[in-house]
């Protein structure tokens, strides 16, 4: 996870690359989120060879907003993993997951709006722009700050997914 989270690239709509560190704090977060509420973001292993690529899944977000606390959906996967699918293909089985087994009843997903790659597959999985606004954890960051609100819920995937 670290060298993706690592990555200038991947990282480009992040305010910056994440240490050792804070991938390890990252990756415990999300082992104890898994372990109270039986979803985090899943590490995301390629089929064909079992390589790890990243991660994609649903978490919840606590920080400041008027949307907030809520549940969100994110991918991030290795570079040389992206154009194949794989966001799209991962956040409409995590979404299925989210909706059928865990029946939550409503998922948001949050980008910069500069972010024109995770906004397409925001909407390639159905979800629906509600809003613009300025992210406080990118208050300091201009470029970033600006951020998009999308949101699917549980009748809107039933009817797409029928």
């Amino acid at each position: 996870m670290h060298s993706v989270s690592s990555d200038p690239k991947v990282m480009e709509y992040f305010p910056r690359t994440k240490t050792l560190v804070e991938t390890e704090d990252f990756v415990y977060k999300m082992q104890k989120q898994y372990q109270d509420y039986g979803y985090c973001y899943f590490a995301v292993d390629r089929l064909d060879n079992d390589v790890m690529i990243g991660f994609i899944g649903v978490a919840r977000q606590t920080y400041e907003a008027d949307f907030t606390p809520c549940v969100d959906i994110g991918w991030r996967l290795a570079q040389d993993q992206w154009g194949q699918g794989f966001a799209t293909e991962g956040a409409r089985a995590c979404l299925r997951y989210a909706f059928l087994d865990l029946n939550m009843d409503h998922i948001l997903s949050i980008c910069p709006a500069i972010n024109t790659k995770s906004e397409r597959v925001m909407q390639k999985i159905g979800m629906q722009k509600v809003k613009e606004f300025d992210h406080i954890l990118l208050k300091d960051t201009e470029r970033l700050r600006r951020c998009k609100l999308y949101e699917i819920n549980k009748s809107q995937y039933h009817h797409q997914n029928i």
